[in-house]
């Protein structure tokens, strides 16, 4: 049985004959329609970036950020429409700050993607809302430090109640995407927008999994990514904009932050490079 949406697109709370929710679906689109967002996980960090589309002439230069910070340790980047992504993120901050009231700790990036997906996916069961016309990427870097006696559990050293693996450490680069649906899964790189199907193909050329790339490169990487994605919409021009987190060792100190101008600077004029390459290997191959 095949349903259209006439007649089951009324209300949030209603599946069609085939169990669709087509409200969920709808906002997928309104995603698919908003810039290319990305999010790197490397081997010392996280990279987010998103490619900002300009809408006017009149609007200001590097104004209206779209990548925000969270907590300390965590910032979020966003798809779709804006002003439901400001509301994500206003949330994200609440739900960060209860965190650290309550633990005296900076929020666990894998925490924090568990309950904005539970937000999330609260607005698909109600008639009197509709869904989040949004797709998130959440990055973030967890603290290395050295656990607590209470942190692990080990073989049963007469330290502590519970006992602890002399050493133990966890934490590191994270990395989620939270979907319109409250669906989320971890990645070593995410994409959505208009773009997403390119820079997914560009992300899994770069092997993530094996966890080689330094965060320096993931910048370059991002930037070159976003460039060969943003070729679908070539007549519009856009702004890249860019932030990081790495390890307490590395240049942001474990906090989200913007990526230097001079970095951002740099690793758009390899991207333009890289894009002029290609075009020209593609025009040769067309003159053979």
């Amino acid at each position: 049985m095949t349903s259209i949406g006439t007649g089951y697109d009324l209300s949030n709370s209603v599946f069609s004959p085939d169990g669709r929710n087509f409200q969920v679906e709808y906002a997928v689109k309104a995603v698919e329609n908003g810039g290319t967002a990305i999010g790197i996980r490397c081997k010392d960090g996280v990279v987010l970036a998103l490619e900002k589309l300009v809408v006017s002439k009149l609007l200001k230069h590097g104004a209206n950020k779209r990548i925000a910070t969270v907590d300390r340790n965590a910032g979020i980047v966003s798809s779709g429409l804006t002003p439901d992504g400001r509301h994500f993120v206003s949330r994200a901050r609440d739900e960060a700050a209860q965190w650290r009231k309550l633990y005296k700790a900076p929020i666990p990036t894998s925490s924090l993607a568990n309950r904005m997906g539970s937000y999330v996916q609260a607005y698909t069961l109600y008639s009197s809302v509709r869904p989040f016309g949004v797709t998130a990427i959440i990055g973030g870097w967890d603290a290395e430090d050295e656990l607590p006696v209470d942190g692990m559990v080990g073989s049963g050293p007469s330290v502590g109640s519970g006992g602890k693996q002399e050493g133990s450490k966890k934490g590191g680069p994270s990395l989620y995407m939270i979907e319109p649906s409250g669906l989320y899964w971890g990645y070593y790189g995410a994409a959505t927008g208009k773009g997403r199907q390119s820079a997914k193909s560009e992300l899994e050329k770069l092997d993530l999994a094996a966890g080689n790339l330094t965060l320096e490169e993931g910048v370059k990487e991002a930037a070159r990514i976003l460039y060969f994605a943003h070729e679908d919409s070539k007549d519009k021009e856009f702004e890249l904009e860019m932030t990081w987190i790495s390890s307490k060792d590395g240049p942001t100190k474990g906090r989200h932050e913007e990526v230097p101008k001079e970095l951002r600077e740099e690793a758009e004029r390899l991207a333009k490079k890289a894009l002029e390459g290609d075009e020209d290997d593609e025009d040769t191959k067309m003159e053979e």
